[in-house]
């Protein structure tokens, strides 16, 4: 693991183009990697994530080509692989993928690192065993095995509000005969549904529905995915709680159900400014610029809102962490299963930091304190890292070492590279 220190910044000014969504960016390959034609999708600074699906791909027979950022694919149909499929740290690839190969009836085994392996994946498993896939999971965790299996259409009524399960029953959809339907208990991302409309698959949503009719092959089509909001939060939160700041970050996704966010840090009372521009794509792009202002307020986030805020989460506790009042998380039990348990590491961060922080059993309850210096351990998760960076830069905190830099780039691969530009800006 390579270590990073991290110090306040004098001033943070200019211009930042975040990498590529990683969650289009899944579906994009996935989609067109079964699709009827060629297309091209080109992804600025692809993460690990997402290498691992080209990776994954690859193994299956897919036709790739690479040109820099832009991966070009000839749809076709899968075939069989014979050793496992490597999907890295990536659950999306993983649960994705696994809806892909249901819907084509191509058997192997998808596994991933140590991390990935302890992530549930039986939330995707039951809905395709429903449908007629033969999958078999390892106590609930990856490996997963797929053995094939002939898919019916049905009505799924969805324990969890989860994209990534979502999306992997619309993936097998496209091989059903019938009208496949997902009830969702929760408001989630619908990057799915606007791909493969755009791509010509009949798929709609109406409220907590989701239907697909099948059998359908999408037809391929080139984008240039938009940049990531969930990337461009580090910098938003940086900003709005440096002294001293003014970014700007061109075009970035600006899908209404990616927006929470900005939603929280204006509750805040946090300067936001959104402009939207042209866009020849399924999803909406445009302009983010924050400017500093007072101290933000405290603020309670729980319920339904949680899933729509679950990765910016561990940047909103370094927001609370510099609040006048009592800020409270709840109901992000989530938090606990993603790539490290993220309540207790940024439990265990902010009290680091100096923040005054209670570990609650679904999330946590903070408030301002004594900034100080503090080695950070990660556990190896990329939003933690980028977290508590943030929170040296901005002055959240004092000087922190971060143990693992490297795993920012899982979704930010020049992260680094952007804090040192800005740290440099004089004041």
């Amino acid at each position: 693991m390579t270590q990073r220190l991290v110090a306040g910044a004098a001033a943070l000014r200019g211009t930042i183009l975040v990498p590529a969504d990683k969650s289009i960016g899944h579906r994009a390959l996935l989609a067109n990697a079964i699709a009827d034609g060629e297309a091209t999708v080109r992804l600025r600074a692809p993460g690990r994530d997402l290498e691992s699906t080209i990776s994954c791909l690859a193994r299956l027979g897919v036709d790739i080509r690479r040109t820099g950022d832009a991966v070009t694919l000839r749809g076709a149909l899968l075939r069989p692989a014979v050793e496992s499929i490597d999907c890295g740290n990536s659950g999306t690839t993983m649960r994705l993928l696994a809806g892909v190969m249901a819907g084509q009836a191509i058997e192997g085994v998808l596994d991933g690192d140590e991390s990935l392996r302890r992530r549930p994946m039986e939330r995707v498993a039951t809905p395709l065993r429903a449908m007629g896939a033969r999958v078999a999971t390892t106590g609930g965790h990856a490996p997963i095995e797929l053995r094939g299996g002939r898919l019916h259409a049905m009505s799924h009524e969805l324990p969890v509000a989860s994209a990534q399960v979502l999306g992997a029953v619309a993936f097998a959809a496209l091989g059903c005969d019938g009208s496949t339907t997902v009830h969702l208990p929760g408001p989630t991302r619908d990057h799915t549904e606007r791909l493969l409309a755009w791509m010509g698959v009949p798929i709609r949503r109406e409220g907590a529905w989701t239907t697909i009719a099948g059998p359908a092959r999408p037809t391929a089509r080139s984008l240039d995915v938009p940049g990531d909001p969930s990337s461009a939060a580090a910098w938003l939160v940086a900003g709005a709680l440096h002294p001293d700041a003014d970014l700007v970050l061109p075009g970035v996704g600006l899908n209404p159900t990616r927006l929470a966010f900005l939603d929280v840090l204006r509750e805040m009372g946090i300067r936001v400014e959104v402009e939207e521009s042209a866009s020849d794509g399924p999803e909406p792009v445009g302009e983010i610029r924050v400017t500093s202002g007072e101290r933000p307020r405290p603020i309670r986030i729980g319920g339904e809102e949680v899933a729509a805020l679950i990765d910016e989460l561990p940047l909103l506790g370094v927001a609370m962490a510099a609040a006048d009042g009592a800020s409270e998380l709840r109901d992000a039990g989530e938090l606990r299963v993603k790539e490290s348990d993220r309540i207790a590491t940024m439990v265990a961060g902010l009290a680091a930091i100096g923040a005054r922080v209670d570990e609650l059993p679904d999330g946590w309850r903070v408030s301002r304190g004594t900034a100080r210096d503090a080695a950070i351990a990660t556990g190896g998760d990329h939003r933690i890292a980028i977290a508590f960076a943030v929170a040296a830069l901005a002055g959240v905190a004092g000087t922190v070492q971060v143990d693992d830099a490297e795993a920012a780039s899982v979704s930010y691969p020049g992260f680094w590279d952007h804090l040192d530009a800005l740290a440099a800006v004089p004041a």
